[in-house]
């Protein structure tokens, strides 16, 4: 089965990276920043017998992420992401990563099937407290995955790039 739970903790990590204090790498004309992280999951997964070799299943992981480039190494969320994979191409997720004060960083995830090399992408939604009006893109790919028969799964994310900034109040779309 492939994990794209690594998603989760690439928004967590993209969602801290412009937060961070006394950054190496300020930020371009338009706000961005970029960032790098790592992310160790560990969850369950269902699966559905389908037709050909591979099972579509539903995975559920979390664990620390953390934001490794510039200053501020440790600075930390818990990602929780859930993912559908169909067995075939395609792969979908939502995530949350959560500080330590409880702010929040939302995110959608999509990618080639869970599995070890395998790629993935990520957008930041959003996010609340100092958090609000985040948004960012992040990609990552998989070190290694342990996926015992038990349903339980554990995995280790440690390329996740991207970049983030805060919008501004006066440019955030409404909600729908």
């Amino acid at each position: 089965m492939r994990l794209s739970s690594g998603v989760a903790a690439l928004l967590a990590v993209a969602l801290a990276a412009p937060l961070l204090p006394g950054r190496a790498e300020p930020p371009n004309d338009e706000g961005w920043r970029p960032f790098k992280a790592t992310w160790t999951l560990s969850g369950t997964r269902q699966l559905l017998p389908t037709e050909g070799a591979r099972s579509a299943g539903i995975v559920q992981v979390s664990g620390p992420l953390t934001v490794t480039s510039g200053e501020g190494l440790g600075r930390g969320f818990l990602g929780e992401v859930i993912i559908f994979d169909d067995g075939g191409a395609l792969l979908v997720g939502r995530g949350v990563l959560t500080d330590e004060r409880g702010d929040r960083i939302y995110c959608t995830l999509k990618g080639e099937p869970i599995g070890e090399g395998r790629r993935a992408t990520g957008s930041i939604t959003g996010g609340t407290g100092r958090l609000t009006g985040l948004e960012g893109t992040f990609t990552f790919s998989w070190q290694y995955l342990v996926s015992p028969e038990s349903g339980e799964i554990g995995g280790r994310i440690t390329n996740i790039e991207g970049r983030t900034r805060l919008v501004p109040p006066s440019r955030r779309e409404a909600p729908r």
